[in-house]
């Protein structure tokens, strides 16, 4: 009796907090772009005790979740984390594809609808438009309007697809300017907070310094040698190794674009989340808010550098003193007690091919011009006419309108292509579109590609090179450094996910998980409705 005497004084006084609240006052959702599961283990001695340690030791660590489709990049990544569910329904299907009407290669948040914000560059035409679904943090808006969504990240992308259509403020990075930015769609001018934030001129700072490794070179005995042949040379660079004096590295440039390949972007990125939260009062009333973070330094440095270098090793042991920095501030201003977070990324990274190649192990390098060409030769001496319009990730895309006007089959041609695809040295599976959307299947393989594939932006065949290969444009010499990632293999699908704070015990589980199962888990925390296209299951060990 107290306690309803009690909420109807709330109401009527116009209090929004109510004693007993089941929800968190604040969910923080960390993306580290290209993650490997493994990197939690094999650099473990060197963490902290507040950071990724404390995530694993008291929160619950889902040791076996994967990625259930492809292409495994970042644009989707991002997507089906918040929206629950994978690019066949959020149409999210790639970084950029090809766009039909355009005869273009496209941004998947390219808009140019929308002008930038906080800068006079390009980078801020950008929105969320092809994001076919909404998110969790959408719907988070639409059932609580007063609930604040906030989304950071160095990438627009990264930035952009966590917050979704309604975010209260998408911030990302301008390497022409070293400023966050964010497009008209969210805003009409950058808040003073974001202003103030940004006459920091951090970026500037640390470019007139040099990155050295954290710990004595010595100790970095995860990683193979600093001087290593498979790494790519940072311009300014004659050898891969540390120091990276990075004044020198820059010279005249009077852009920001080296600064993003250092460990300082993630620091960053860190105090602009801390600034967010505080600033913008998340967590300070009766509705739950949602603050985004994505770290894109570990993938901007990955491609370079492969998941076996010194310098991601020293990536990761300086974000995991990021992480033990933000967790504490989170418990000192919103309470130990009354936040929850979850830590996953948006995809792994294969091995360098060149490194798995002179260890004779299983992998190379598929090159894309030598093999187009070839393809597009056999089709006009089959058809008399050159019928293949692009190739974009693995992707091919038909000629439709003239397949149309010269009255050819399309499911034939198709057909064919797969059929020449299928003989390729490195190619391991090929489907058609019509094989894709040709019901269920028990292909893993095809589902995993069926998973990936929407119509208006996916091609007509689609085809998976081996394990341990990566495409290239050309055989060149730089084109046996550095890595990539986007297949359906476990070092690019199988990532960490950790989820700590409010009601959550110290927990290892080793089921099998779904990327997608984080959003379908965070409606129930949020106590909302399940997004529109979601697919994924909740986490029942989180949900007590």
């Amino acid at each position: 009796m107290r306690y309803l005497i009690f909420i109807c004084a709330s109401i009527l006084l116009g209090s929004t907090t109510v004693v007993g609240q089941s929800k968190p006052k604040l969910i923080v959702g960390i993306v580290i772009d290209q993650m490997c599961y493994d990197y939690l283990y094999r650099y473990k001695d060197k963490f902290c005790e507040g950071g990724f340690l404390k995530l694993m030791n008291e929160g619950a660590n889902f040791r076996n979740t994967q990625y259930n489709y492809i292409p495994t990049f970042t644009g989707p990544g991002h997507a089906s984390i918040y929206s629950g569910t994978t690019p066949e329904n959020h149409g999210i299907v790639a970084n950029e594809w090809y766009e039909r009407e355009s005869k273009k290669v496209v941004n998947c948040v390219a808009d140019a609808n929308y002008q930038t914000i906080g800068s006079s560059s390009s980078y801020g035409y950008c929105s969320p438009k092809n994001l076919k679904s909404y998110t969790v943090t959408d719907q988070l808006k639409l059932t609580y309007a007063n609930s604040k969504v906030i989304s950071l990240s160095i990438k627009d992308r990264s930035a952009i697809l966590p917050g979704g259509h309604l975010s209260d403020g998408s911030y990302w990075y301008d390497p022409e300017t070293g400023n966050f930015i964010t497009s008209s769609f969210f805003k009409k001018d950058l808040p003073d907070w974001v202003k103030e934030f940004n006459d920091n001129g951090y970026p500037e700072k640390m470019l007139n310094g040099e990155w050295n490794t954290l710990l004595d070179l010595n100790a970095y005995g995860e990683s193979g040698p600093d001087d290593s042949p498979y790494e790519v040379l940072l311009p300014g660079k004659t050898s891969p190794t540390f120091p990276y004096d990075l004044k020198k590295m820059r010279g005249s440039s009077k852009g920001y674009g080296l600064f993003i390949y250092t460990p300082f972007a993630n620091t960053y990125l860190t105090d602009l989340a801390i600034s967010a939260a505080k600033k913008e009062q998340m967590g300070s009333d009766g509705q739950t808010d949602f603050l985004c973070i994505s770290y894109s330094t570990p993938d901007i440095a990955g491609h370079a550098f492969g998941p076996y270098s010194v310098e991601i090793e020293d990536i990761y042991i300086r974000l995991d003193l990021e992480i033990k920095r933000l967790i504490k501030e989170l418990e000192s201003t919103i309470g130990k007690d009354e936040f929850v977070l979850f830590m996953t990324a948006d995809h792994a990274v294969a091995p360098v091919p060149q490194q798995l190649m002179d260890l004779k192990m299983p992998g190379g390098y598929f090159y894309l011009n030598e093999n187009m060409n070839s393809l597009k030769q056999i089709v006009i001496e089959k058809y008399g006419h050159d019928l293949i319009e692009e190739q974009e990730n693995l992707n091919i895309y038909l000629d439709h309108q003239k397949i149309d006007s010269l009255k050819f089959d399309l499911d034939e041609i198709s057909s064919f292509v797969a059929n020449e695809i299928n003989n390729w040295e490195g190619v391991k599976r090929v489907f058609t579109a019509a094989q894709i959307l040709d019901g269920n299947s028990d292909d893993s393989w095809l589902n995993m590609v069926r998973r990936g594939f929407h119509s208006r932006e996916s091609g007509d065949v689609i085809f998976m090179l081996e394990p341990g290969y990566l495409p290239k444009t050309e055989d060149t010499e730089s084109s046996h450094k550095g890595t990539s990632h986007g297949s359906a293999f476990n070092y690019d699908t199988h990532v960490p996910l950790l989820w700590y704070g409010r009601g959550i015990d110290h927990i290892e589980v080793f089921r099998s998980v779904q990327i997608t199962d984080i959003g379908a888990t965070l409606i129930h925390l949020l106590e909302i409705q399940r997004t529109g296209a979601m697919t994924g299951n909740p986490l029942l060990e989180i949900l007590k």
